[in-house]
């Protein structure tokens, strides 16, 4: 499946803004299931600086620095990816969740000892008691941890209601397991907390849905917006991505864009500006198949 997204941001500002430095993740990272075929970054005004380098986690990042006044910022990623659907065993056939846990610490297993990072507690998902317990459910002695990963992705989505008028960007974990609604972010940040909770290494995953479903599907949740899910680390397979929002492991319709410990990590677009004064925020995504 080869797809085409646009993602453009524009701010509006009351008064100008004399200088401002933005760092954006709006470039589709490379994956084994997942090929940039295209990428391409319009920033207007024109940026003094504009540079791209690789992070921590491995995505593209783009650096510019606007050093004229101005009083209308747009920046448009367009780019153009080719996915493919990840071929993965029957999930009772996985090893036991404990096994996978383990595997993090045996030095013999770099891509494992690599992903110990992601165990961790990190700004938005904090260690959650709740979360824990939550996952504990789903997460019995010797269940197979892709067996396991699906129930508790299916509960989320089965017990949480989807509000896109509940949270914001910072809303705790806490509140979420407590009001039990949020979006696709927190959901993600929920399953994280409980999946680290319990030793398991677990990452946030943003990107995009294709705006339009096949025929006689329909529409997911998340469509025209910028999206998130997370991934787990299974002994043998690698990362394996889940989508609590629609219930689902991504496939064809999901495009990566950057992975991170939460939210924080792979902001779409953050940085400083002087001046300005209140400004209006735009954005617009859409995702489209290429036709051949």
């Amino acid at each position: 499946m080869k797809l085409r997204v646009s993602h453009m941001t524009r701010y509006d500002y009351t008064d100008s803004v004399s200088l401002c430095h933005s760092i954006v993740h709006l470039k589709p990272r490379h994956c084994p299931h997942q090929r940039c075929l295209s990428s391409a970054l319009r920033i207007s005004p024109g940026p003094a600086v504009n540079r791209e380098h690789e992070d921590f986690f491995g995505n593209r990042v783009n650096y510019f620095s606007i050093q004229q006044s101005h009083e209308t910022l747009e920046v448009t990623a367009v780019s153009e990816v080719e996915v493919s659907t990840p071929n993965l065993p029957e999930p009772a056939q996985t090893p036991a969740w404990e096994v996978a846990r383990d595997s993090l610490h045996q030095r013999r297993k770099p891509a494992m000892n690599a992903a110990l990072v992601f165990t961790l507690a990190s700004p938005l998902v904090p260690l959650n008691a709740a979360a824990r317990d939550y996952a504990t459910v789903s997460f019995t002695r010797g269940r197979p941890i892709l067996e396991a990963t699906g129930d508790f992705m299916a509960r989320i989505f089965a017990e949480f209601a989807y509000d896109p008028h509940f949270s914001t960007i910072s809303t705790p974990v806490g509140e979420v397991m407590a009001h039990r609604r949020g979006v696709c972010q927190d959901f993600a940040h929920l399953a994280i907390a409980g999946l680290r909770g319990l030793g398991l290494a677990a990452r946030y995953v943003s990107g995009y849905l294709e705006t339009l479903p096949p025929p006689g599907q329909v529409k997911l949740q998340g469509s025209d917006a910028s999206h998130a899910w997370f991934s787990i680390m299974i002994p043998d397979l690698g990362w394996v991505d889940f989508d609590p929002t629609n219930n689902l492991i991504p496939g064809e319709q999901h495009i990566t864009t950057a992975v991170g410990r939460d939210f924080q990590d792979v902001t779409p677009m953050r940085g400083i500006f002087y001046g300005g004064g209140a400004h209006d925020l735009t954005v617009a995504v859409d995702v489209n198949r290429i036709v051949e």
